[in-house]
C-alpha cells in the first residue's frame, strides 16, 4: 500500500498570500503569517510516514526545509484550483500511489491524527473528506483518481463541500467525513489561534 500526501503550497511572495488578511493586517504581517502556517503543516504532516508530494503554485524553490527522501518537490499546472488538483492527483495515482490526500497550507487545527483518519477511513471508503467552517474541504482523499470531483465545483466559495457531495450522491461514490475544521483567512480567524500557533514556532 503506497500512500501519499499531496500538499498545495503558494510560493511565499510578498502581495501574493493572504490576500484577505492583508487586506486589514497588511501585506508584511500576513506574509509572515502565512510563514507561520506553512511551518505549522510540515511539523505536522512530518509525522506520519507517507510520502509528501510537495506541489509549489508558482515555482521551485531553490532551497527548502523540507528537503529529505521523505519529500518529493513539484510545481502545479495553470488552471484554476479544480484543474490543479485534477492534474495532481492523477499523476501521482499514476506514478503508482495507492491512497492519495490533499491538504493545503492555511488550516492550523490539522494534525497527524486526522491525516492518519483520513487514510483509515480509505479502507472502507471510496472517498474522504475534510470540511472546513466556510464551506469548503481543508482535506480531500481518494483510492483512485474521480476526475468529476474537480468539474463544475464553484471553486473559493461557501458551497464548495456542499457541492462535492451532491456529486459523490448522485453518483453512488461512498464517501466519509472528517472532522470540522477552520481556515485562517481573515484576521479574527488568526486572532483565534495565534497564541497556539506562535508557541508552535517556539
Amino acid at each position: 500500500m503506497q500512500r501519499g500526501i499531496i500538499i498545495f503550497q503558494k510560493n511565499a511572495e510578498l502581495g501574493k498570500v493572504k490576500t484577505r488578511l492583508a487586506e486589514t493586517m497588511g501585506k508584511q504581517e500576513a506574509l509572515e503569517i502565512y510563514q507561520i502556517l506553512v511551518n505549522y503543516t510540515h511539523q505536522n504532516v512530518q509525522q506520519v510516514p507517507y510520502k509528501k508530494l510537495l506541489y509549489f503554485s508558482e515555482f521551485l524553490e531553490k532551497s527548502t526545509e523540507w528537503e529529505n527522501e521523505f519529500y518529493s518537490h513539484k510545481l502545479q499546472i495553470a488552471g484554476n484550483l479544480g484543474v490543479k488538483m485534477a492534474n495532481a492527483f492523477q499523476t501521482e495515482f499514476e506514478n503508482g500511489f495507492n491512497q492519495l490526500v490533499i491538504i493545503g497550507t492555511d488550516c492550523p487545527e490539522i494534525n497527524p491524527e486526522i491525516i492518519e483518519e483520513a487514510f483509515e477511513k480509505l479502507t472502507k471508503v471510496d472517498v474522504v473528506l475534510g470540511p472546513a467552517t466556510d464551506g469548503g474541504y481543508y482535506l480531500l482523499g481518494m483510492n483512485q483518481f474521480i476526475s468529476g470531483l474537480f468539474k463544475d465545483i464553484p471553486w473559493s466559495s461557501e458551497v464548495v463541500l456542499a457541492a462535492t457531495k451532491n456529486f459523490l450522491v448522485s453518483n453512488g461514490i461512498t464517501f466519509d467525513m472528517l472532522p470540522l475544521l477552520s481556515d485562517v483567512d481573515y484576521q479574527e480567524d488568526w486572532e483565534k489561534v495565534k497564541e497556539r500557533l506562535l508557541k508552535t514556532q517556539e
